[in-house]
């Protein structure tokens, strides 16, 4: 998922709103600070993001089973410095060209709070058809590199899974980072969110990416270089 300007959205329920005094959340808890270029970035080499119409993209992902691993830990501060340098906002492993249940995220919510983690396994908790509430809003995709297309999503969500040792996570988001936590979890199940569309949106988006790949590459590159990676 990328990085992009979004319409503050309101909240269903206001007593499910944020604590807004929290600015940062790491892994789900509040943390005092966090670097710009988180930690496992600066570890992470650099790999090939892969695009629409790759077959890894369209199969659902196999469950980690080996937790603790230092392939694990490697694979999860790659793909930090991958979306880094893509400037995204979550990154499934799949993405990377790998067969497996994980993502990334470093991304705010509709209140300024950042929130940076990695989630493996999964599981999506979305508000019920009484309490849900949906959004139209901009969404884009590392895999679909140039294209923004409206895409409904409900404007809460809850992922339950693990981390790279195997301990319990439950990562709740609100407005875009809700929007987020739906995106990557949708790659993991082997769809992008040229699934949600109608044919000509996904025609039309496909049309903004064939016009725009060459200059999205270009400021990864740059970026890249920049980082002397």
């Amino acid at each position: 998922m990328t990085h992009h300007d979004h319409r503050p959205t309101a909240l269903a329920h206001r007593s499910s709103a944020p604590d807004r005094r929290v600015r940062i959340r790491v892994q789900g808890a509040p943390a005092d600070s966090y670097p710009a270029l988180p930690p496992e970035a600066e570890r992470g080499s650099v790999r090939r993001i892969t695009e629409v119409g790759e077959e890894v993209l369209s199969r659902p992902c196999r469950e980690v089973t080996e937790f603790g691993t230092p392939e694990l830990a490697a694979l999860i501060d790659d793909m930090f410095l991958t979306m880094h340098l893509a400037d995204g906002a979550g990154l499934a492993a799949n993405q990377v060209g790998v067969d497996l249940r994980l993502f990334v995220y470093d991304c705010p919510d509709d209140h300024g709070t950042r929130h940076v983690g990695h989630l493996i396994n999964p599981v999506l908790e979305l508000p019920g058809p009484g309490q849900r509430r949906l959004i139209d809003d901009a969404e884009g995709c590392l895999s679909v590199p140039g294209a923004t297309m409206d895409v409904a999503r409900t404007d809460r969500a809850v992922a339950r899974g693990l981390d790279k040792d195997g301990r319990p996570l439950v990562i709740e988001g609100t407005g875009y980072f809700a929007r987020c936590l739906q995106h990557e979890t949708d790659h993991l199940m082997g769809h992008t969110y040229l699934d949600r569309l109608a044919a000509r949106q996904r025609k039309d988006a496909l049309r903004q990416m064939t016009a725009r790949r060459a200059e999205v590459f270009a400021r990864r590159a740059s970026k890249a270089a920049d980082l002397g990676r």
